[in-house]
């Protein structure tokens, strides 16, 4: 199955999906990835592992992709014949249209235990709530803000000594696990969706 992934920063998730495919957990082709910040860490990390990177502007807003440059990025990624796209700390909202071109086919991975501190900058959101148990979740995209169905989650324990910066760190070691197995369910297969639910077939 080919996939795209989609990113604004340093890529560690793309890296783990990277490295998941390299060890043959993971029987995937990564076909694209697209940036909407040109000197993004996550395209060297693509080209350094032979992989086809582009920056495609995101146009005049700051939290989305204004109309041109959303049908720029579906072009790009249909023509790449994209059949599942990944979000890898990609930081804009995806809208209706996108939505509509990959139903039900856009996978993004969220530092807490959704449905709760939906958002930027999650695990500080936990730790200053003072949650025992924060984690990671992996789901698909809606018309929401980290409303989609929950696909996979992973529980991380908060330490008494814990700062935002060594919760992130900790959160992110279970989204380098969660994510390729939760992509490597989806291109078996096995993630049937109805209604909220997503059920994994054995």
């Amino acid at each position: 199955m080919n996939i795209g992934i989609l990113g604004s920063g340093k890529g560690s998730n793309l890296q783990a999906i990277i490295d998941a495919v390299s060890s043959g957990r993971l029987p995937v082709k990564i076909s694209l990835v697209i940036s909407d910040v040109e000197n993004a860490f996550i395209l060297e990390r693509a080209r350094k592992g032979g992989i086809r990177a582009e920056y495609i502007n995101p146009g005049r807003f700051k939290t989305r992709l204004d109309p041109e440059a959303e049908r720029k990025y579906i072009d790009a990624l249909q023509r790449a014949g994209v059949e599942l796209v990944v979000l890898a700390g990609f930081m804009r909202i995806i809208k209706d249209d996108f939505l509509r071109a990959f139903p039900n086919r856009i996978m993004n991975i969220h530092p807490s235990l959704l449905p709760v501190f939906r958002g930027l900058e999650a695990w500080r959101q936990a730790l200053e709530y003072g949650v025992r148990f924060t984690g990671c979740t992996v789901h698909f995209l809606d018309t929401g803000t980290d409303t989609g169905p929950i696909i996979m989650q992973a529980v991380v324990p908060v330490r008494e000594d814990d700062t935002p910066e060594t919760l992130h760190q900790r959160i992110q070691v279970e989204e380098h696990r969660l994510y390729p197995e939760a992509v490597g369910l989806f291109t078996a297969g096995k993630l049937e969706i109805r209604g909220r639910r997503v059920l994994i077939k054995s």
